[in-house]
């Protein structure tokens, strides 16, 4: 049986409602959901400053969350040097980002196309 993933990113700083929105959105997408949380060395180079809480009490909100609304996924620290190497790694069914989230469109297609997936 095939079983569609979505990956999903975020820092989900100081977990709230919006983050909980995001997350069932990306989840509606496929049968299972992959999270990659943003390290902290990370955030400070997107963000330009550290978040409040540290990467481990993130994502430990982020499974909490996961298993409160029986969400099948997992939760994993993203690549310190790579942002997009998770594609490579799990080489999901969809991409899911958030409303405030920037991508370079063109790297994460040439990733996708390197690696045969199939464009949707």
């Amino acid at each position: 049986m095939f079983m569609s993933v979505a990956l999903s990113f975020g820092t989900f700083d100081n977990f709230h409602p919006g983050h909980a929105s995001y997350l069932r959105q990306a989840f509606s997408l496929a049968d299972e959901l992959i999270v990659i949380i943003a390290r902290d060395e990370n955030v400070v180079i997107i963000k330009g400053k550290k978040p409040r809480q540290n990467e481990l009490i993130r994502k430990k909100a982020v499974v909490h969350f996961l298993k409160q609304e029986n969400i099948k996924g997992r939760v994993y620290l993203g690549y310190k040097n790579n942002f997009l190497r998770v594609i490579a790694k799990y080489q999901p069914d969809y991409i899911a980002l958030g409303y405030d989230q920037r991508a370079d469109e063109v790297k994460i297609k040439t990733i996708i196309q390197d690696l045969g997936l199939r464009q949707k």
